[in-house]
């Protein structure tokens, strides 16, 4: 193989393969990846703008019984810190919401042993009566294969239930590696990886959008990573003509703040600022068929996630009004709907807020500024 001829077919939107993937790695380097990257960038986002994001992340439940090696946030059934999210509760957050310029609920929250499909349904049914402009972009392919074991029903009924209770997008949480020797590992209680993947064929079935992601820097081995990258792509090639399929990708570090993944074996981040950029630039270059990259700043800060504005990503993601799931495991970065523009527009680029189906939005005239500590 020769790094020169590999990023030539890459150029040209080839796929190529695992072990080209790899070898690019191991051996390109980093300006020649995000050189590659952001020529792809500018064809496939040819507007050049940098999107960005208003939403809230709200956890229906902390009750899971997946036992992830990475999770500080979820609570077993029974205990005193255990909840179940009330709908006085949803009222405040999304009037909050909405205050602050945001239209979406990302709604997630662990496999509660309880929590079926009569639960969800009503739930966003509810939602939906009481705001009808919320888009609720919600739980994940690992909780629909929960709610599917738990009612002994298909994927794609539970899903298009929920798409009829008032679903608008799936989210590509839980896909951490999909291989399942990683899976066994640090998330033995969720769903596989295949399972996760047939989630979301069934979503694009019904022309659901989703994302997807990879949580890296683990235990994970390089090939596991590209492997990963691989089954995301060839799902996304045989989503049915038309339909949306994974609108994004977006890769993270593990973050490792008190994980049983730390305290037990000793599994650190070690991602450095270089790599990161680097996965991001191999993501734009092994996903061709998927338009958005999007930067993690959440997880790498800004410095490193402005880099990557020019190394195939093309979207700085939300400014997360409330985010308490990766944050329990030490991510500390914050930004609020002024500082996110000013950190895109300090990179070189003109930010543009965005829907969810990465529609241009107005920044709404009434927009009350989030007042946050860092």
């Amino acid at each position: 193989m020769d790094v020169n001829s590999l990023l030539e077919r890459a150029l040209n939107f080839d796929f190529l393969s695992k072990e080209e993937g790899i070898y690019l790695y191991h051996h390109a380097a980093t300006a020649d990846l995000t050189y590659v990257a952001n020529e792809l960038r500018k064809v496939q986002v040819p507007h050049g703008k940098v999107t960005w994001q208003i939403d809230r992340n709200v956890n229906t439940t902390n009750v899971c019984i997946a036992n992830c090696k990475f999770c500080n946030f979820f609570r077993r059934p029974g205990h005193e810190e255990s909840y179940i999210t009330d709908i006085e509760t949803y009222k405040q957050k999304i009037e909050e919401t909405f205050k602050y310029g945001g239209d979406q609920l990302l709604l997630q929250g662990g496999h509660h042993p309880d929590l079926g499909i009569e639960f969800y349904a009503s739930l966003f049914k509810q939602l939906k009566d009481l705001y009808p402009a919320l888009k609720l972009h919600s739980l994940g392919p690992p909780e629909i294969a929960h709610v599917a074991k738990l009612e002994g029903m298909s994927h794609l009924d539970v899903l298009t239930v929920l798409k009829e209770a008032g679903l608008d997008s799936l989210p590509g949480a839980g896909a951490e590696i999909l291989n399942d020797r990683v899976r066994r590992l640090i998330s033995k209680g969720k769903c596989g990886g295949q399972e996760w993947l047939d989630v979301m064929r069934a979503a694009h079935k019904i022309n659901l959008p989703t994302s997807a992601t990879m949580m890296f820097g683990h235990i994970e081995t390089i090939e596991e990573r590209f492997e990963h990258l691989v089954w995301i792509r060839e799902v996304q090639d045989e989503k049915p003509e038309g339909h949306h399929g994974f609108i994004a990708f977006i890769p993270w570090p593990f973050q490792d703040d008190g994980t049983l993944l730390k305290r037990l074996r000793g599994i650190t981040n070690d991602v450095t600022g270089d790599e990161y950029v680097r996965m991001i630039a191999l993501s734009r270059i092994m996903l061709p068929n998927i338009k958005n990259i999007q930067a993690s700043w959440l997880t790498v800060g800004k410095r490193v996630a402005q880099l990557c504005l020019h190394g195939g990503a093309n979207d700085f993601g939300s400014i997360m009004i409330e985010e308490n799931v990766v944050s329990a495991a030490g991510a500390p970065h914050r930004f609020t709907s002024q500082t996110i523009q000013d950190a895109i527009a300090e990179a070189g680029f003109e930010p543009q807020l965005r829907t969810q189906t990465y529609q241009f939005r107005e920044i709404p005239e009434s927009m009350v500024e989030q007042v946050i500590n860092y």
